[in-house]
């Protein structure tokens, strides 16, 4: 539910507020790696797993439950990061791993499976797949060793099965290196592969470039789902692996894209997540032996994020929604994993409790708690014993009151388009007439922000500034209609919705008219641009970080068109008109705020190209404009040091312009 402040909340909190000590952390403090990132739990209880952030790379910590200390350890080359892993049976993880390319890009995963054991042995060799020569061949990880040249990624960890696991396979060829366009194979596969030789058979195929299968609780691949590269998404269904293939969607056909979550516990009854023409999507319960759907659950505002599984007997017992403050709908309420999840969520009223990972027996388990000034926390909870234990926090120099806090707001466009805002509100301060910062998000199709920790929302709001988030049309989490309407609406609608929640918060009071700064990063630095030029008199300045801001060069520059499939989706999103009238590069001559340019050298997401083209044009238009290029950086800083300008850089921006020294 959306939480709406009142008036008299407001003089209220500002009376109180003022009588507080603000504490101002350093900039630094926003800036580290936190202590812990991921974690699990065993399925024994006995050991937990852990990515350990640190200032050049990420690695891989196991540790023991009683005590909290070390009993193995993995350590990867600079630039590179362990992402995602799995507890394959009580003592052994399966990990994968990338190299990192910056924070606002999914990092560039290599294409292998790794394996250690809980006292770290049993690493050195790739379980299966590529990615061995990007490792030190002594004194860290992986030798270098041979490979058929298999991408491969973690399907199900087979929790009944302590041997054997399942990955996705697939294999592609790289075109010459003036297209850069990566050919795959027209089939991916579904594998079974030992834990430790990593010897593998096929279980499943589909003649897709890229497939994604979902596995029932025995272990059989039962659906795939994937797309050509027109992007549209076909679904087929099988009984069995001695069944054909049966398509169940058509996305061309239907019109909306069908997504497979898992199965009850008899692997009757699929739970599919199905597009809805208009409005959020919806949860119905596929019949496999009859072919009937009935919808199970929807939402009237957001779309389903996560779906929670029982571990004790399979059953789907709850799904996350993330419409203002997150909330779960419990589908089984009475189920042994949704009173657990009910009495740790109990003990933290303000913050959004997450189930992580179960031992084998669903006795005890490894819930995270954050919240909008809480960065995280990781806790064990037991429930014969009833017992709650705190096991490791993300960070420690941060304090809850030492943080602002978010709340969540309706906005209305000017075409009667219902929108989510989420403004932040420096602690100490009245929320009104407020220097701000409008912040749009990255993306922009599918993405969404969400009531959270935020550390640059924080290091801004630290710095006296509100700061308001909109989830504009063409964002993730409320529908397919809602997404699509953001298509070929870059510097039109999507653009209006901003200006709109912009003008909302003058007139809500929030903000000071004189005083406003549009800032964001990938598209967010296309939006604030393009925000500059259509309203010039709107914002004071403007910040644009590793953005795209020619619309012609993005489709002969930047990693999106060197396959087909990304080629088809700029033509999707753009549109092939209008490209030279919504691009800010094209259009400098209009902008008359101050504008602050930043971008890395080695981005292949947002080439720096963009960012020059956006700099030299503002500057023969005689307009005021700094410009940063970060060297060895890619779609967002990595090093730390580079980390610290960058954000120095625009806190010195912000405050020459709408802060103390712009009054």
């Amino acid at each position: 539910m959306l939480k709406y402040i009142a008036a008299l909340f407001f003089l209220s909190f500002s009376v109180s507020a003022y009588s507080q000590v603000v504490i101002k952390p350093p900039v630094e403090d926003f800036l580290k790696r936190d202590i812990f990132g991921q974690m699990k739990l065993s399925p024994s209880g006995e050991y937990l797993a852990a990515t350990v952030p640190l200032e050049d790379r990420t690695d891989l910590i196991i540790l023991r439950v009683s005590d909290m200390q070390k009993t193995g350890y993995v350590r990867v080359q600079t630039k590179h990061l362990v992402t995602r892993f799995n507890w394959v049976n009580p003592t052994r993880i399966i990990f994968s791993m990338a190299e990192f390319e910056g924070v606002d890009v999914s990092p560039n995963t290599l294409k292998g499976l790794y394996g250690v054991n809980a006292d770290g042995t049993g690493q050195g060799v790739p379980i299966v797949g590529e990615g061995a020569d990007k490792f030190e061949s002594s004194g860290t990880l992986i030798k270098k060793e041979s490979n058929d040249g298999v991408t491969v990624w973690m399907l199900d960890d087979l929790k009944d099965d302590d041997k054997f696991m399942l990955v996705h396979a697939g294999k592609s060829s790289q075109g010459n290196d003036s297209s850069r366009y990566e050919k795959f194979l027209p089939y991916t596969e579904a594998q079974r592969v030992d834990v430790l030789s990593g010897s593998r058979t096929t279980v499943a195929k589909i003649p897709f470039p890229s497939a994604d299968f979902t596995t029932d609780h025995a272990g059989e691949v039962r659906f795939a789902t994937g797309s050509n590269s027109d992007n549209y998404t076909k679904t087929y269904y099988r009984k069995d692996r001695k069944s054909d293939w049966v398509l169940i969607n058509d996305e061309k056909e239907t019109g909306v894209d069908v997504s497979p979550i898992g199965f009850d516990k008899s692997n009757t009854i699929a739970y599919l997540q199905y597009e809805e023409l208009t409005g959020p999507d919806s949860v119905y319960a596929y019949d496999t032996n009859t072919a009937v759907k009935t919808l199970l659950v929807r939402d009237n505002n957001v779309s389903p994020s996560n779906f929670l599984f029982s571990q004790t007997d399979n059953t789907l017992f709850g799904i996350f929604y993330y419409d203002g403050y997150p909330r779960v709908y419990y589908v089984d309420p009475k189920n042994s994993s949704a009173q657990a999840l009910k009495t740790v969520a109990a003990a933290f009223k303000d913050s959004t409790v997450f189930p992580v990972s179960y031992t084998s027996d669903g006795n005890q388990g490894l819930y995270f708690v954050s919240g909008d000034n809480m960065p995280g926390e990781y806790y064990l909870y037991d429930q014969t014993a009833k017992k709650l234990k705190f096991l490791a926090g993300k960070n420690s120099w941060f304090k809850p009151e030492m943080l602002a806090r978010t709340d969540a707001y309706e906005v209305i466009a000017r075409d009667g388009t219902k929108m989510e805002a989420f403004v932040t509100l420096p602690v100490g301060s009245s929320g009104k007439n407020m220097p701000l910062i409008v912040y749009p998000h990255g993306g922009p199709f599918g993405e969404f922000d969400t009531w959270d920790f935020n550390s640059e929302v924080q290091m801004l709001a630290s710095r006296g500034y509100a700061v308001l988030q909109l989830n504009f049309r063409g964002s993730g989490n409320y529908g397919r209609s809602f997404k699509l309407a953001g298509y070929k609406q870059w510097g039109g609608k999507m653009q209006d919705d901003l200006t709109d929640a912009t003008r909302w918060a003058v007139k809500e009071g929030i903000a000071a008219s004189n005083r406003i700064c549009i800032y964001g990063s990938s598209y967010g630095g296309y939006a604030a641009l393009m925000g500059a030029v259509k309203e010039p008199d709107l914002y004071r300045c403007a910040i644009g970080d590793i953005g795209v801001y020619d619309m012609p060069m993005m489709f002969g520059r930047g990693d999106v068109q060197w396959s087909d499939s990304g080629q088809n989706y700029l033509k999707d999103m753009l549109g092939e008109k209008d490209l030279i009238t919504n691009s800010p590069s094209r259009n400098a001559s209009k902008i008359r705020a101050s504008v602050l340019l930043l971008a890395g050298a080695e981005d292949d997401r947002s080439p720096r190209q963009h960012t020059e083209a956006m700099f030299n044009a503002l500057k023969a238009a005689g307009k005021p404009v700094e410009m940063k290029i970060y060297d060895r950086e890619g779609h967002g800083n990595f090093l730390i040091e580079n980390k610290i300008d960058h954000a120095n850089r625009v806190l010195e921006f912000l405050d020459k312009n709408i802060g103390k020294q712009g009054q």
